[in-house]
């Protein structure tokens, strides 16, 4: 399984917005690609701006470029998020995901 990882950066006094736009519009388009298995949203306040971290899990890398496209490590972005976010990072991480012997949370 493929971890991904993407941040972003907004205004905090948008920060409430931007995550409600995710949770509407950006959630819903990872989870109806064949292949997602799960999407975490982290946030984190500092001062003026709020952090937000997208975690995703996909089955494969062809999963993943249903989503993203050929080039799987860029960034995707929508056109709302123009009216949030301070930058536009290119790059995600990815991180292979290994089955752990802990119980899960």
């Amino acid at each position: 399984m493929i971890a991904r990882l993407w941040h972003g950066r907004t205004p905090s006094h948008l920060a409430d917005a931007y995550f409600a736009f995710l949770k509407a519009r950006a959630i819903p388009d990872y989870e109806s690609i064949p292949g997602n298995r799960g999407v975490y949203l982290l946030r984190r306040d500092d001062g003026d701006v709020t952090h937000f971290q997208t975690l995703t899990f996909w089955d494969s890398e062809e999963a993943v470029k249903a989503f993203a496209g050929q080039d799987v490590l860029r960034a995707k972005y929508y056109e709302e998020d123009n009216d949030f976010l301070l930058e536009f990072e290119t790059l995600v991480q990815h991180y292979t995901v290994f089955p752990s012997t802990l119980t899960p949370l």
